[in-house]
């Protein structure tokens, strides 16, 4: 597998990243957006695509 199409996600609340995704940059030009559980903030949080 290709480290090229990797992306990190970061929390929007505390700004750590907690999860690392792959997506297919050909197909999906806009930035991912996920809720996903934060464990420093302990709650669910929406979590943005970050550089790398």
């Amino acid at each position: 597998m290709s480290q090229d199409n990797l992306i990190k996600l970061i929390c929007s609340a505390c700004k750590r990243t907690n999860y690392w995704t792959r997506k297919n940059k050909k197909k999906v030009e806009r930035k991912i957006e996920y809720k996903k559980y934060c464990k420093w903030c302990k709650k669910h949080v929406v979590h943005k695509e970050g550089k790398k």
